[in-house]
């Protein structure tokens, strides 16, 4: 999948059942990395996005997403980690992982 303009501004979504689960179950200081992590991103472009060298994004080659998607890791805080996938200008955000080599299995 082709991404043409990385100059487009990310747009989160934020809705699914298991990245909210995750959310709702951590410390409020955990849940505060993920809310400064979205509020950051979501003032990005997508180029801004794969050049920052805090949230380290890294494509999963081990895992496929929905319809076959590539999964992407990207992090929250020191060791703390999410998953999502790209969809047009929307970075879909489907799990959290305190554990950071979680995010990779």
């Amino acid at each position: 999948m082709t991404f043409g303009d990385t100059g487009n501004p990310v747009r989160l979504d934020l809705n699914n059942p298991v990245f909210q689960q995750a959310l709702f179950n951590l410390t409020k200081m955990d849940q505060r990395h993920v809310l400064n992590t979205c509020k950051k991103t979501s003032a990005m472009t997508w180029q801004q996005l794969y050049a920052d060298h805090g949230l380290k994004w890294e494509a999963i080659l081990s895992r496929k997403g929905p319809k076959g998607c590539r999964l992407y890791t990207f992090r929250i805080s020191k060791g703390f980690r999410a998953i999502g996938y790209r969809d047009q200008s929307w970075l879909r955000i489907l799990s959290l992982h305190p554990d950071h080599d979680s995010a990779y299995q």
